[in-house]
């Protein structure tokens, strides 16, 4: 294993140029899916790498429930500096398995919330309109059947304040938007980030990148499906400038008051419809961006794989039979 086992835990820097600058260049689609990819993969990676150390460091504490053949030299001369490492991943690990279980209950809550907060309405509107006055839009991703619940399929929920600031072709900028994020799934991508920066804090910026290319993956559905990318814009902005904070603020929503990202999505509608290539071009910043972060992916798989097939070559030669 050697220093090598340490590598799955600092390559997930090479995926963070590939963040910004494929937003720049690549269809928001593909950023989505390249860059929830690469969080997941490098992630995964980043766990099992954490997952090792704490087997070597475990076995070097009193009292452990392995076997003591595996606190023999051998061992611990797979992992440099094997007590304070080891007893380091395992601090580290059972922190990022708390926090990704905490991260998971709140998804669920927040959704059971949610549409417990819809029970109300007649089942059958689309979209659900709530009595409030305060603007925003979200959608509300559909929640699985339990013994004594039904299924609730996946909802949009708009408050009657944002539909008074919008005119008629706005709303079905606004409708076909948040329906953009219910029929392709983006809580699911969000999900995923968002446990990745869980186990792995180097890929915390991740997050801002898939939510903002999430967003902008659903404002050209909504522009192709009203056939307008400036009438879109205009219902961004103009949500943007009226929006307050959503009460659901971990669900995809149309507009919120944050400065930075909504300009942006503005910009990119006025702007022509970005590529639908699945890669950019070898010999661009962006290009070369993808190839560091797929590179980085790629030596952190393969340290992974590595640093596990050696320590159980270590472990079964230690272990007598």
């Amino acid at each position: 294993m050697g220093v090598f086992v340490f590598l799955p835990l600092v390559l997930p820097l090479t995926a963070l140029p590939i963040a910004r600058l494929a937003e720049q260049h690549l269809h928001p689609r593909v950023t989505t899916r390249l860059l929830t990819l690469l969080s997941v993969v490098l992630g995964l990676c980043s766990t099992l790498c954490l997952a090792l150390l704490m087997v070597v460091g475990t076995a070097q504490l009193p009292g452990n429930p392995l076997p003591d053949s595996w606190s023999v030299p051998e061992v611990r001369a797979a992992v440099p500096h094997d007590e304070v490492t080891g007893t380091a991943a395992i601090v580290a690990l059972t922190a990022a398995l708390t926090v990704s279980g905490a991260t998971l209950r709140r998804h669920r809550r927040i959704r059971t919330r949610t549409h417990r907060a819809l029970d109300g309405l007649p089942a059958d509107a689309d979209p659900a309109v709530l009595p409030d006055d305060d603007p925003y839009a979200y959608a509300v991703p559909g929640a699985p059947g339990r013994p004594g619940r039904p299924a609730r399929p996946g909802r949009i929920a708009v408050s009657r304040g944002m539909l008074r600031s919008l005119d008629a072709d706005e709303h079905q900028a606004l409708f076909a938007h948040e329906r953009a994020h219910l029929s392709h799934r983006h809580h699911r991508y969000l999900l995923a980030v968002r446990l990745a920066g869980c186990v792995n804090p180097l890929l915390l910026p991740m997050r801002s990148a898939v939510a903002f290319s999430t967003e902008r993956w659903a404002d050209e559905e909504a522009a192709r499906f009203v056939g307008d990318r400036r009438l879109t814009a205009r219902a961004v902005g103009k949500a943007a400038l009226i929006a307050r904070p959503s009460p659901q603020p971990e669900l995809a929503h149309f507009a919120a008051p944050e400065p930075g990202p909504v300009p942006r999505r503005v910009a990119a509608l006025l702007a022509p419809v970005p590529p639908a290539r699945s890669w950019p071009p070898a010999l661009t910043p962006a290009g070369l961006a993808a190839l560091v972060a797929a590179a980085g992916t790629a030596a952190s798989a393969l340290s992974s794989l590595n640093a596990a097939v050696a320590l159980f070559l270590v472990l079964k030669a230690a272990t007598p039979l």
